[in-house]
């Protein structure tokens, strides 16, 4: 179980959505950003709905998601982080903007899951996937980091302590930033939101021990 503050994020269908469209969207662009090496890189991938992680490895990404995914399912209580609350955060607004513009896409990325899902794909499940982040007891905080890149850190500091940000959890943020691949366990985090097969596939692309 992941909680924000006090509040269980809701095993529902609706997360299942959220993580699996984010976990697919981000890997098929990566699988397809391997095949074309050439060009200046543009950041992409879920996390780039939180501007400060925008720059966060595609492969680390999809590590985050699985990590976030495995504590959500959990019997143990796990307190989310700043790092995991975006996660939360990106996984349902990606998803409900693709809902909203590119349905046909989100078809594609939840066949062949472990759920059969067979339901409208319209703006009521966009609304309801936003609300399931922003229902959540939290401050938003990891949205306002990136106002901060520009100052110096003196008066960065001052400037997060009167809005109230907690600097002690901005460690992880920061953290990700130098991770450029993803865990050797990776693979074991990520049943219940893919296939045996699409977990070997991920596996293989990223390089990591097929755990599933």
């Amino acid at each position: 179980m992941l909680k924000i503050c006090q509040k269980p994020l809701p095993q529902t269908l609706l997360s299942y959505i959220a993580f699996r469209i984010a976990f697919r969207e981000t890997f098929e662009s990566l699988s397809l950003h391997k095949r074309c090496l050439s060009g200046e890189f543009v950041p992409y991938g879920y996390l780039c709905e939180v501007p400060f992680l925008r720059e966060v490895a595609p492969a680390v990404q999809l590590d985050l998601i699985a990590s976030t995914w495995h504590k959500h399912l959990s019997r143990e209580i796990h307190q989310a982080d700043l790092v995991e609350e975006s996660v939360i955060y990106a996984a349902c607004e990606l998803s409900a903007r693709l809902i909203e513009k590119e349905p046909e896409s989100v078809v594609r990325l939840l066949s062949g899951g472990p759920l059969d899902m067979s339901f409208p794909l319209d703006s009521y499940l966009a609304r309801e996937l936003r609300l399931l982040y922003l229902e959540l007891p939290n401050d938003g905080d990891f949205l306002l980091v990136s106002q901060f890149l520009d100052l110096d850190p003196e008066d960065a500091i001052d400037q997060k302590l009167q809005m109230g940000i907690d600097i002690t959890r901005l460690g992880p943020m920061f953290d990700v930033l130098g991770r450029w691949h993803a865990a050797p366990g990776m693979s074991g985090h990520l049943k219940g939101l893919l296939t045996e097969v699409e977990i070997t596939r991920v596996a293989t692309i990223l390089r990591v021990p097929c755990l599933a």
